[in-house]
């Protein structure tokens, strides 16, 4: 199986220095790390269907 790898961008918009972690953000990290999960799987889900429409529409227009 592939291995899935994803990016999470802070979105304080924050500088070079980082600030210390609160519990209320582990929380918040755990589901914007879910959240970017989800949405790169619907990406590849989307390519894939477009791939596979394009060929069965070229495998249906090469019957004729």
């Amino acid at each position: 199986m592939a291995e899935i790898k994803f990016q999470v961008y802070n979105k304080s918009g924050g500088g070079a220095t980082k600030a210390p972690a609160t519990r209320r953000s582990k929380g918040h990290g755990f589901t914007t790390k879910c959240a970017a999960l989800v949405k790169e799987q619907r990406s590849r889900i989307y390519i894939l269907r477009r791939c596979a429409t394009m060929l069965v529409c070229w495998y249906i227009q090469g019957d004729d």
